[in-house]
């Protein structure tokens, strides 16, 4: 099916150039404090197809570049130019990463981007409004963006756009999780511009790599946060060389609520064949 095709490799997925289509292989690959992790049975499936379906719900707020699923974990998707920036939109003061609006919170950092949070927060709590804290792309590790610089990676114009669909999707999938009984806390977008110059959302979307979610009235993590919290507690994921090998009822764990997730939102059992 690739023969003569262009491939890359990323940290989760394998990239397929076609030309004017791109076939995204999601792998079980997880990457996490800017290194590889361990491999979670069935994430590729779960991310796949959970994309595809927000995907579908959400292109009445912002065509996207999905064409169409072609196995359990690819899919072939239109080319766009992308945007060298990652919408990141919160809605409660909560991560363990160091980037992580908490941790940054912890350490006396209050300006997040264009919003400035009072003192006395404590962790997880629900934000008044959700706040967006974007990051510049890079293949090693992302940097947040200041008010002041923005311009240096996308047009006036074109921010003020995308931030206004970020929050529209945000909305809408904190409502139908909150119908799933499911906390949609934060998540991640990334944009770019098809041929004909409209915005489209591409790569993921609302998915348990990209976003945060909890069950509704708890903070138990259905999401990637569930793997980062066993390496904090057992090793320093940052600056250890090795890390420790994970139990492979943590691994068992993490696919079974991937699963969950998936289930949950679609009301579809993943297809795995």
């Amino acid at each position: 099916m690739f023969n003569n095709t262009a491939h890359y490799s990323g940290k989760v997925r394998e990239l397929y150039d076609e030309g004017d289509t791109l076939v995204i292989e999601t792998t079980n690959r997880m990457s996490g404090f800017d290194r590889y992790l361990c491999d979670v049975p069935l994430k590729g499936d779960v991310l796949t197809q959970l994309s595809a379906w927000w995907f579908e719900k959400t292109k009445s707020i912002v065509p996207n570049h999905f064409i169409e699923l072609i196995s359990k974990n690819k899919m072939r998707v239109k080319k766009c130019r992308v945007f060298p920036i990652e919408v990141v939109v919160r809605g409660y003061l909560t991560g363990s990463t160091n980037t992580s609006a908490w941790s940054l919170y912890e350490a006396g950092e209050r300006v997040f981007f264009d919003t400035v949070l009072p003192d006395g927060l404590q962790k997880n709590t629900k934000l008044l409004n959700p706040i967006i804290t974007p990051t510049s792309k890079s293949s090693v590790h992302d940097e947040p963006l200041m008010t002041q610089n923005i311009d240096q990676y996308i047009s006036k114009d074109l921010w003020e756009k995308i931030k206004n669909i970020a929050l529209d999707l945000f909305s809408f999938g904190q409502q139908i999780a909150q119908k799933k009984g499911l906390i949609l806390v934060d998540t991640k977008y990334e944009f770019g511009l098809d041929e004909n110059n409209n915005i489209c959302l591409i790569d993921e979307c609302h998915t348990p790599d990209s976003s945060r979610f909890w069950k509704d009235n708890t903070t138990e993590h259905y999401d990637k946060e569930y793997l980062r919290l066993w390496y904090k507690k057992n090793c320093d994921p940052y600056h250890d060389k090795i890390l420790p090998t994970i139990p492979e009822k943590i691994i068992q764990e993490m696919s079974t609520r991937y699963i969950y997730l998936f289930e949950k939102i679609t009301g579809e059992k993943l297809k795995v064949t």
